[in-house]
């Protein structure tokens, strides 16, 4: 007897130590952020991750994520991709490798492209919240119910359209000019879509003009569509690059309508540009002053964190990690595969930028706004369905 009450003992010794040198369970969710925080567009990567640490907050705050029953809380690893489509992509197998469950962008199509191949080498879930690029959910295996790139933000097939169609509809352009970058797939691959638009639409793009990245003098260019005689130019450029652009169109002589894409979405395109952007328009993706319940709580907490109105590039942040956290708790545990085939099921999510409807890609079905830039605002001038 005395020999068997030493087996228990020993037996059960034995398990304490076994179970103490189990490795504990999981209790945070590691979610990568490849954001340009530094490069031409830092404006881009600080809006991105304000909107990241807002919607962390937000779920942490409230007790964590509950996956399958248990609450985790959500552990946010930033890298800065230096806007480099070499650095995004080495941002990509940092966090890929540091056990990350997804990563939330690149922003920039340039940057969001090489990201998506280590993403979809990874087999890790990634959300582009801004690159409009269609080349950005391609990538990888040609079967789309095997993709694991999406994005928060429509394509530029459809922004294009929608630019050319209000430039015709609203503007009346009967001479349209563009000038656009074409080291930068996004900014190539929209102002095609618009040329072919306007193209199909039987109008002919009198002067379609390029530049390269970090250029500063393009008076040769906007000469040519002076010359031209066009009355409308299409800028599908970004907010850092579009103030010299109009100050030296104006300076050639040009008086006709600019417009531009959702890559002009940020407030300090006015305060480079001042009154010389007056009374021009851009595509984009949510509008502040007819922003629904959703939107608005989303705007009036991130006032109060940050001390600033979020623009789209925030906006879109924080829809993307909003697709993630419900595509998490759809998938019931902590798996990168399950959670991509969770996120490809969603048919529906009702983000701050609107609806979002998947259908059977990584791109959402959704509306695009069309801002006018009036007293030195963005204000809302007109929607446009999918």
């Amino acid at each position: 007897m005395k020999e068997l009450s030493r087996f228990v003992l020993v037996a059960m010794l034995l398990g304490m130590v076994l179970t103490a040198c189990q490795p504990a369970a999981p209790t945070t969710i590691k979610v990568g952020l490849n954001v340009e925080l530094t490069g031409s567009i830092p404006v881009v990567g600080e809006s991105s991750k304000n909107a990241a640490e807002l919607a962390v907050k937000e779920v942490n705050d409230a007790g964590g994520l509950d996956v399958g029953g248990t609450k985790y809380t959500i552990e946010l690893l930033v890298e800065d991709n230096e806007d480099k489509a070499e650095s995004a992509a080495a941002a990509a197998q940092k966090l890929a490798t540091a056990g990350v469950l997804a990563m939330i962008g690149p922003n920039a199509s340039r940057n969001a492209i090489p990201a998506s191949v280590v993403a979809e080498s990874s087999s890790m879930p990634m959300i582009s919240p801004w690159s409009t690029n269609p080349k950005t959910t391609k990538v990888g295996d040609t079967d789309e119910n095997k993709k694991f790139v999406f994005r928060a933000a429509f394509i530029d097939d459809f922004q294009g359209r929608v630019a050319a169609k209000f430039a015709i509809d609203e503007l009346k352009t009967t001479k349209p000019a563009v000038l656009y970058d074409v080291t930068s797939e996004y900014n190539k691959g929209i102002a095609e879509f618009y040329k072919k638009t306007l193209e199909e639409s039987g109008i002919q793009v009198v002067a379609f003009e390029t530049y390269s990245q970090g250029d500063k003098d393009f008076s040769s260019q906007l000469t040519k569509i002076q010359d031209a005689g066009a009355d409308s130019l299409f800028l599908p450029n970004y907010y850092s690059e579009v103030p010299l652009q109009v100050q030296q169109a104006h300076k050639a002589g040009f008086s006709g309508s600019i417009l531009g894409s959702d890559s002009w979405g940020n407030i300090e395109l006015v305060t480079l540009c001042g009154d010389e952007c007056e009374g021009y328009y851009f595509t984009t993706h949510y509008a502040t002053d007819i922003a629904t319940p959703k939107a608005q709580a989303f705007i009036t907490a991130y006032e109060g964190a940050y001390g600033k109105t979020p623009d789209d590039v925030a906006a879109l942040t924080y829809d993307s990690l909003g697709l993630l956290f419900q595509s998490i708790q759809a998938a019931g545990k902590l798996d990168r595969q399950a959670v991509r085939d969770a996120m490809a099921a969603i048919t529906s999510y009702e983000g701050v930028t609107g609806n979002m409807q998947f259908q059977g890609t990584g791109d959402p079905v959704k509306s695009a706004v069309i801002l006018q830039i009036k007293d030195g605002k963005f204000v809302y001038f007109t929607s446009a369905a999918p």
